[in-house]
Parts: C-alpha cells; sequence; structure tokens
C-alpha cells in the first residue's frame, strides 16, 4: 500500500487510499494511540468495491503524521482543575481530518470513527455539517461524563501505558495483552493477526508521548450531547455490548441524541473490530451511506 503525507492544518497528516477517486469518499478516523492500519485491509477493500473512494489517515501524534516531539502533556490532575490545557483538542484533530480532505479535494465524506475518533467524526458533523454526508460511529460516546464508563481496570490500564524501556517482543507482548483484555467473550482477539499488526505499527512508529498528548484531548473534550441534536446526517452508531473500555450506554446516548440515528448493539464485542464482525460493520457503513445518497 502506498501512504502518501499531505499538508493538513499546519501539520503533515499521512494516509492511504482504495478505490476510484471519482467515487463519493469514505473517511476513516482511528482510536486513540491506534495507526490508520488498525482499519482492516479487507473493510478497506470491500468498500471501495462497493463505490467508494476510501481513505484512511493517521492522526496526528501517531504513526507517519506529524508528531508534537517535545510537548509534554499535562497530569489528568491538572486537566480536571482546568490548571492546565492539553496541547490540542479533539477539535484540531476534527480540522486536521477536514484539512486532509482540502488536500485531497474532497468537499464532503462519509465519516466512520472507531473510539477517539468516533469523538472526532461527531465533531467534524457538528462544526461542519455540510462536509459530513454520513456518520458511521463505532465504540464512541458523547464525552458526556455520566455515559460510556469505562471498567475501572480497563483505565488503569490505560494510564500505565506510558512507555520507558522495553525490548521490542515485551512490547508486542503487553500489548497482546491490552488487547485480549478489550475484547469481549464472543470474540477473542486472532492472535496471530494482532501481532502481525502490533509489529507493522511499530515498524512504522513508536511514540508514548503522542499517546499520551493524544490522551490529554480525549480526558479534555466536551459534552457533545446538546450539539450533537442538530446533527442532520443519517447516523448508524454501532457499539460492542461488552465494551470494557467505552460502556454501551455511550453508544446508546450518542444515538439518542443525533436525530434518526440507529443503534446497533453486537453482542459478544468488546472493545475492539473483530474480524467476524467485519462484513456487518462494512454493510452498515454501507446501509447509512445509502441512506444518505
Amino acid at each position: 500500500m502506498d501512504t502518501r503525507t499531505a499538508p493538513a492544518n499546519g501539520i503533515d497528516i499521512a494516509y492511504e487510499s482504495f478505490g476510484d477517486p471519482a467515487d463519493p469518499a469514505v473517511l476513516l478516523v482511528m482510536g486513540l494511540g491506534t495507526q490508520m492500519i488498525a482499519w482492516p485491509d479487507q473493510m478497506c477493500a470491500a468498500l471501495a468495491d462497493a463505490g467508494h473512494f476510501v481513505v484512511r489517515f493517521d492522526n496526528r501524534d501517531v504513526g507517519l503524521s506529524t508528531h508534537l516531539d517535545g510537548v509534554r502533556a499535562p497530569s489528568l490532575a491538572a486537566l480536571a482543575t482546568k490548571r492546565a490545557d492539553p496541547p490540542y483538542t479533539i477539535g484540531d484533530m476534527a480540522d486536521d481530518a477536514f484539512g486532509l480532505l482540502d488536500a485531497l479535494g474532497l468537499e464532503s465524506a462519509h465519516v466512520v470513527g472507531a473510539s477517539m475518533g468516533g469523538f472526532i467524526a461527531q465533531t467534524m458533523a457538528i462544526r461542519r455539517p455540510a462536509r459530513v454526508r454520513s456518520l458511521s460511529l463505532i465504540m464512541t460516546s458523547t464525552g458526556g461524563r455520566r455515559v460510556g464508563l469505562p471498567k475501572p481496570s480497563m483505565l488503569r490500564q490505560l494510564l500505565r501505558r506510558r512507555g520507558g524501556a522495553a525490548s521490542r517482543e515485551e512490547l508486542v507482548e503487553g500489548a497482546l495483552t491490552v488487547l485480549s483484555r478489550l475484547a469481549g467473550p464472543g470474540y477473542p482477539i486472532d492472535t496471530d493477526y494482532v501481532r502481525e499488526l502490533t509489529e507493522r505499527s511499530l515498524d512504522r512508529s513508536y511514540d508514548p508521548g503522542g499517546y499520551l498528548r493524544q490522551f490529554s484531548a480525549v480526558a479534555a473534550q466536551p459534552d457533545r450531547t446538546t450539539a450533537l441534536r442538530a446533527v442532520a446526517a443519517p447516523t448508524v452508531v454501532m457499539h460492542g455490548l461488552d465494551d470494557p473500555l467505552v460502556g454501551y450506554t455511550g453508544g446508546v446516548a450518542v444515538a439518542r441524541a443525533i436525530p434518526d440515528a440507529e443503534f446497533i448493539g453486537y453482542p459478544g464485542m468488546g472493545h475492539d473490530l473483530p474480524r467476524p464482525l467485519w462484513p456487518r460493520i462494512t454493510q452498515a457503513i454501507l446501509d447509512v451511506a445509502g441512506r444518505a445518497a
């Protein structure tokens, strides 16, 4: 796959594309500390084969996009007490995505966001509704503090991801441990696939500081519930009913806030994209894109 970079919002964004640029665009926005290659090639190819120009990209501070090296993330306590601001916001990351669309000459796109990518996708639909043709939101929430709450053990796990000296094998095994805990009981991780994906990610980039800066943006995000009531784009909200990181009440809250949004709950799915569900998730994206058309 040919990875390119484009200037966007004052930084460089790395991206890859599938399909014909003349077809309606689908923009895939990935989650916290996760590179664009976590969007499975098979899903991207299926969306392209169905008549879409598919673009996946690395958010800032991950993968091959610009990293804000040397910028230190504030503590959660400082963020919570407003004694410090995050290095950037979810809104800044939404502007990165718009900048990429601009660079590619795309006026609008069907926007698909997973986890933190769902926060970004919602913000895009709120800020510039004419540029978001449909919304597909996966394992995400409104930003409200009473919905979508993680299990305490998972929150502690995320906060421990601070990097430090470790061998490549230790990093891979650590990722397998975390991802196995994120998976739901109905869909254990595909160990070979996850190992290969983790190794590819390490080969592309490894930046614990970037992860913490993204985490700061997530921690400081606003509650979008009221703003979401004005979103007119056709929307589908997909969520694992056994998600330990973003509880499915977060997805339900998003679907209730956005007029006429559809909620699809997957029993046994956790906070990941299980291979057996790729066809159903892909079809849900195509269905809501068809509603927009």
